[in-house]
């Protein structure tokens, strides 16, 4: 049984997607992207990364939808086929092993700030990122943010 400390919950709008986390994700954006603001309808997203094994649907049948993305390998963006809130994505550089969950979509979002802010060379001019919090115009260096016990996580997933 996972720590309950490390449970999280979430799911769609009208609730017939519904899902759990079982472990902390392995780390949390907030990408600023414009592909994102555009897919959120938003001025950012932020996106728990997660093992795709360590999410377990509690109840619904999601529907994927595939979508163009800026690095033109598409990404996979499962929705709830009622109300069809996107509840998480997999991007083709990560595969099928990881999900980036919606932590919007989550019962307590709160729980699951930033961990890093991606892509700020594009976010909103009226978007504040908080003084301190680990920021990059583009992309950063896995090894120097992560925690080791994400790494060794995403390291036991990709072989």
């Amino acid at each position: 049984m996972p720590d309950q400390e490390h449970v999280y919950e979430g799911g769609c709008t009208c609730r017939t997607v519904r899902y759990r986390m079982i472990s902390r994700p392995l780390f949390v954006h907030c990408c600023h992207c414009t592909w994102c603001q555009r897919e959120t309808g938003a001025s950012f997203a932020l996106n728990a990364m997660i093992e795709a094994d360590r999410v377990e649907l509690l109840s619904g049948e999601p529907e994927v939808v595939l979508t163009p993305s800026n690095s033109g390998r598409g990404q996979k963006i499962t929705r709830c086929p009622t109300c069809r809130i996107a509840v998480w994505s997999n991007y083709a550089g990560a595969g099928d092993k990881f999900r980036f969950v919606r932590v919007g979509t989550l019962d307590e979002p709160a729980r699951l700030p930033p961990d890093v802010h991606i892509f700020t060379a594009s976010k909103q001019p009226w978007v504040v990122i908080p003084e301190g919090a680990p920021a990059y115009e583009i992309f950063y260096k896995r090894e120097e943010l992560w925690p080791a016990e994400a790494i060794a996580r995403r390291a036991a997933q990709i072989g």
